[in-house]
């Protein structure tokens, strides 16, 4: 079974032109990471049930790219999960 994985790099960059720089500056970039992580799945399973695609969608903690792929950095946690 293959799965997608998406990592999100530039969430403060998002943050900061979808809102203003004074906000990014004063939240946190786990907050800014947690807030456009958020924002992507809701986005996602929209575009999914409007393609008609079945799928599971979820946000997990404990996984990084290295450079021969995707490393389990530390315990696997599922932090949102949507069957669509």
């Amino acid at each position: 079974r293959r799965m997608l994985v998406l990592n999100i790099t530039n969430a403060s960059k998002v943050v900061a032109a979808k809102t203003n720089r004074f906000f990014e500056a004063l939240t946190p970039d786990r907050l800014d990471q947690k807030l456009v992580e958020e924002q992507v799945m809701k986005g996602l399973i929209e575009q999914l049930r409007a393609e008609g695609i079945e799928a599971e969608v979820a946000l997990v903690d404990g996984l990084e790219f290295g450079s021969k792929g995707v490393l389990v950095t530390e315990r696997l946690r599922t932090k949102h999960r949507e069957r669509i």
